[in-house]
Parts: structure tokens; C-alpha cells; sequence
């Protein structure tokens, strides 16, 4: 027996003559929905409900579309090569001069996406508050960039998050700290969904009551940024006070700072070409192969993430020669033109479907869209193959032992990677999961952060401990074996070794 969800989404093998019946069942699947978001509607506090009901209103929409769009969103034959000019290599920027500085800042404001939570790395609440350097957070860097942008240039570039309901509440607390400095905060909501049981598609609960049913409720991603930021007020807010462009990336990125040059770019366009979009993408390495890239399709550059590509064509996408670019998913975008879009109508941003089974076992769908994937919808958008130093993201404990060591010092909240460090791209790290998974596993592990300045790769697999004052280059593997265990003593010098179960160290 097939599952409603192939039904509807049109993945049965009955024969044509089914069509009636899939489009009857599709309708039945929105129509059944829509009643029970309104049953949910009815069991929301008075105060709230305006403000659920317009999240609802785009649940419906992207639950309508998901019904409506059977097998992938791209046509793998239809991709075309990339025209020249659809990527710019950053060299060939411009640097703006001094005096056009502060009135091109009071054009732009800058938004985090600051809605994921620290689970992968065994922290609670928000990732931003996790300590990142010189017990520094992410929050924390943020906030000192944006205030030496503004004292620096004697202007005021807001600080914009975008909060969820997972971090919302803690984000509201940490900021408080902040008050008397030199940035102006403000927050917002993305939208909150309801998760639907993958047999049914129905929602799995049955009355608003979120901080006590977490489990029945999702963010849908960041590509939620743009109608939640128009149902905040901010959007009409920033455009009425004269701002022109955001700059859109993720809390967890280190690298992602306000770019004079690409601001530049933007504002003061020398092929007077308006670019609404522009999208940062860097060179892809083998650590890169899932990352979303940038195509032309239908005459359009858009984003192509790996959840959209057909399964025989998985290899072809992850090719570092087909795809040379990845999306850093830092984003400019001109204010105007998301509202111009959303008020058309017109963004249409491809459903990523996240299957999830719940701790009860339950088998729930999520429906998710994302930010770049906006690209398209806009004007004469536009990618620049900026350098790695911008893409410098915390998703796991191994990118955490990057940034605390030595690789980096902290300038005004930004990390600058070392001058001794011979080349510019990161060593690649790959920690166990077993034992370093966890932020304060990870940290237990290591008396200090050890020397990487000429580190090439290093994997370290099973229950290994780090003595003061180590130092690793070249190529390190230290592996070992389960029940046993290996510490590297103090003062050790690591280079190209592979230390083994019994405490044997190899040449590499």
C-alpha cells in the first residue's frame, strides 16, 4: 500500500487515467490541513492569534506547493555552463575611498541568522552563546565588529537577528549586556510551523501550546528570513530611515564581516547595473562537496543545493571540476526589492523536505526553505568568488579547535589568520565523534590548544588526550583503539606521525 505522501505527490506507478484522482487527493490533503490549522488557530491566546494566523497563511502556502511539485526541481540536462560575468573574482573590486565610507555604512544594516541551537555539539539553548575565543561568544565577536564598524566611521549600522523560537527567549536575556554599547539591536521571529506525520501529512498536535510541545514544532529554515523580517515592520522600518542593502549570513560563520568592497560594489555599481543579489561563494575543496553552488538555468543564476539533485547525478554535483564554487551563504540583498518581491508575490524558493523521526518513533516531515535560494527571484544577481578567510563556520567541535588556536588572533570582535601560517586555507581536522563530539568533552581532552600553525591534516579517532604546549604539522593521525588509550605528553612535537593503539608514533 503506497503512503498518502507518495500518493499525492504523485509518485505512484498507477496509470494515467489516476491523474483525476491524485489532483482530487491533493485537494483533499490542503483541504483537511487548512481545517486543522484553523482547529489549532481556535486554541491560540487572544493576543496572539493575528500574528500565528500569517504564519499559517505561509505554512498553507508552502504545504500547497509541496503537494503540487512531483520529482526534482531541477531538470539535470537543462543546466547551462556559467556565463563569464555571472561570477566576479574579488580582486578585481574596488576599494572605496575614505570619505564615501560612512554614508555608504548608513545604507546598510546587517542581519545573523540566529536560530539554531548548540544540540550538535552538546550545548543547550542558543549556538550564538556558545564561547568561542577568550571566552568570547558568537554573539559576543558580532557585537564587537558592529561597534568598531560604528566608532571607527562615526555611523550606525544596526544589528539585526533572527531568532527562533528555540533561542528567542535565551537571546532576549544575553543582550540585555550589551546596552550600553555603541550598536543598535534589534530581533525578530522567524515563523514557527507545526511538524506533520509523514503518513498522514497531518500536524501532530492539536492545540498551540509550543514551549511545553517543542517536539511538534520546527523553524523552516532561513528561508523564512524574508516574509518574517516584512511581518516584524523592520523592512518598511530600515527603507523609510533610507537603507538600501542587507548583509545576510549565519552567527556561526567567523568570517563573515562587513566587507567595504563588496558594499562598494553594490551602491556605487561602475557598470551602473543595479545588483539586488549578490551571493559570496569561494573556491570548493574536497571538504566542500555538499555545499550548495550556483548554476544558470532558464536564463537565471540560482542556487543548487545537493537536496535538489537528482540521485544519479550526486557524484557529478559533488565534482570539484563541474562546480567550482560554493555558497558561503553570505548574502546582500537591496531592501527595496525583497519588499518589491514579496508584494508581487514572486519569491519562490525551492521546498527542501527534512525527514525527522521523533523520539516516540514517530516518522514527521519538515518543510524548509533557504535564504539564497532567493537569488533568482531578484534582478541581476551576481556571485563573487571571495577568499576562504570569509567562510570560516563553527558546525562541530574540530572547526572549534581551529579557531582557538594559534591559526588566529582577534582583532575588534574579527579572527585574522596568522602571518606565519605559510598557506591561506585551514587545516582539515576530523575529530571522533565519540569522544570529542561535545563541547565540554572536547575541551577536557586538551590541557591547552596545541601549535597548528603548520598543520596540513590531522585525524584523531578514539579516547586521546592532549598534554600543554603540543604541536602538530603536516600530516598527524592519532588513532586509538577501542579500550585503550593514548596521551600525547606535554612539550610533544607532532610531524607527519601516525601514532597508533599502542602509543607507537610513526613516520607519515
Amino acid at each position: 500500500m503506497s503512503s498518502l505522501l507518495e500518493r499525492v505527490r504523485g509518485h505512484s506507478r498507477a496509470s494515467s487515467g489516476s491523474r483525476e484522482f491524485l489532483e482530487a487527493t491533493k485537494r483533499d490533503a490542503l483541504n483537511l490541513l487548512e481545517k486543522e490549522l484553523d482547529k489549532l488557530l481556535s486554541t491560540a491566546p487572544d493576543n496572539e492569534k493575528e500574528k500565528i494566523r500569517k504564519e499559517f497563511d505561509g505554512f498553507a502556502a508552502l504545504f500547497g506547493r509541496f503537494l503540487e511539485e512531483t520529482g526534482p526541481s531541477v531538470d539535470w540536462d537543462k543546466i547551462e555552463k556559467l556565463p563569464n560575468d555571472a561570477v566576479r573574482d574579488y580582486s578585481t573590486l574596488e576599494t572605496p575611498t575614505a570619505d564615501t565610507i560612512h554614508n555608504m555604512l548608513n545604507k546598510l544594516v546587517v542581519v545573523k541568522l540566529n536560530g539554531g541551537l548548540g544540540t550538535s555539539m552538546g550545548c543547550h539553548g542558543p549556538k550564538s552563546v556558545i564561547a568561542v575565543r577568550n571566552e568570547l561568544t558568537f554573539l559576543d565577536l558580532t557585537v564587537q565588529q558592529i561597534e568598531h564598524l560604528n566608532k571607527t566611521y562615526k555611523v550606525n549600522v544596526p544589528l539585526i537577528l533572527m531568532n527562533s523560537f528555540n533561542t528567542d527567549e535565551d537571546t532576549q536575556k544575553v543582550i540585555r549586556k550589551y546596552k550600553n554599547l555603541q550598536v543598535e539591536i534589534h530581533t525578530f521571529n522567524q515563523s514557527c510551523y507545526p511538524r506533520i506525520n509523514r503518513d498522514t501529512l497531518m500536524p501532530i498536535t492539536k492545540k498551540i501550546d509550543i514551549h511545553n510541545d517543542l517536539e511538534s514544532w520546527y523553524p523552516p529554515g532561513h528561508g523564512d528570513f524574508y516574509q518574517s523580517f516584512k511581518n516584524s515592520g523592520l523592512l518598511r522600518k530600515f527603507i523609510q530611515e533610507g537603507r538600501e542593502y542587507c548583509f545576510i549570513s549565519n552567527i556561526d560563520n567567523l568570517g563573515a564581516t562587513v566587507d567595504l568592497n563588496i558594499l562598494n560594489m553594490v551602491l556605487n555599481p561602475k557598470d551602473k547595473v543595479q545588483h539586488e543579489f549578490v551571493m559570496e561563494v569561494t573556491d570548493k575543496t574536497r571538504a566542500d562537496v555538499k555545499g550548495g553552488t550556483l548554476i544558470q538555468y532558464e536564463n537565471k543564476l540560482r542556487l543548487l543545493e545537493i537536496a535538489q539533485v537528482p540521485k544519479e547525478h550526486v557524484d557529478d554535483f559533488k565534482s570539484v571540476k563541474t562546480f567550482k564554487f560554493f555558497n558561503t551563504n553570505n548574502l546582500w540583498a537591496k531592501l527595496d526589492a525583497i519588499e518589491r518581491v514579496l508584494a508581487q508575490g514572486s519569491l519562490s524558493l525551492e521546498i527542501i523536505i527534512n525527514n525527522k523521526s521523533l523520539n516516540n518513533g514517530l516518522n514527521v516531515i519538515q518543510l524548509e526553505t533557504a535564504v539564497g535560494a532567493a537569488m533568482k527571484s531578484f534582478e541581476a544577481g551576481i556571485g563573487i568568488n571571495v577568499p576562504r578567510s570569509r567562510f570560516l563556520p563553527v558546525k562541530k567541535t574540530q572547526d572549534l579547535l581551529l579557531v582557538m588556536s594559534n591559526l588566529y588572533s582577534l582583532k575588534n570582535g574579527s579572527l585574522v589568520m596568522s602571518p606565519q601560517r605559510m598557506f591561506p586555507t585551514t587545516p582539515l581536522v576530523k575529530l571522533g565523534d565519540n569522544h570529542f563530539a561535545k563541547v565540554k568533552d572536547f575541551l577536557g581532552r586538551f590541557a591547552t590548544i596545541p601549535d597548528l600553525i603548520e598543520l596540513d591534516h590531522l585525524t584523531v579517532s578514539g579516547d586521546v588526550t592532549f598534554g600543554r604546549g603540543v604541536s602538530l604539522k603536516g600530516t598527524v593521525i592519532i588513532i586509538a583503539n577501542h579500550g585503550e588509550r593514548i596521551d600525547i605528553p606535554s612539550g610533544a612535537n607532532l610531524e607527519n606521525k601516525i601514532v597508533s593503539g599502542n602509543m607507537r608514533i610513526l613516520d607519515h
